[in-house]
């Protein structure tokens, strides 16, 4: 089996609802997500999944639908009056944590035929979450 990863950076903000760490409390990350995509065989070119292309399809959705974006729970009572305020929001069903960030992202990139293995989100230099199914 081979594998390539290709790491993209962004900034997003969240909140978690019943939590009583500092996390419940509006703060934002310049997180990194990991995207490892795998396959039996190479193409022609001896190559499993070009960079570029993983990129083109990923890169270019983080940058227009999550970077610099609010990622709240569909259930925060704050994600109307940011949306109010025209301000960018994504709702998730459920709370926003760095796992439930990752399988977003790996459902999204799973729903373009990619055949990706794993999706890790670094939410800071120190500390990731990851989904695979």
């Amino acid at each position: 089996m081979y594998s390539v990863t290709k790491l993209i950076h962004f900034c997003y903000g969240h909140r978690l609802l019943d939590y009583q760490g500092p996390c419940r409390h509006l703060h934002g990350h310049n997180g990194a997500v990991e995207i490892t995509i795998e396959k039996a065989k190479l193409d022609s070119r001896a190559i499993a999944m070009d960079f570029e292309d993983i990129k083109a399809v990923v890169q270019l959705w983080i940058d227009n639908e999550l970077d610099h974006r609010m990622i709240l729970s569909a259930k925060d009572p704050l994600a109307q009056v940011l949306q109010a305020a025209d301000q960018p929001v994504v709702l998730l069903s459920g709370n926003p944590t760095a796992e439930a960030i990752a399988k977003h992202i790996y459902d999204y990139v799973k729903g373009r035929g990619i055949p990706v293995r794993s999706v890790t989100l670094w939410e800071t230099p120190t500390s990731s979450a990851c989904y695979r199914e």
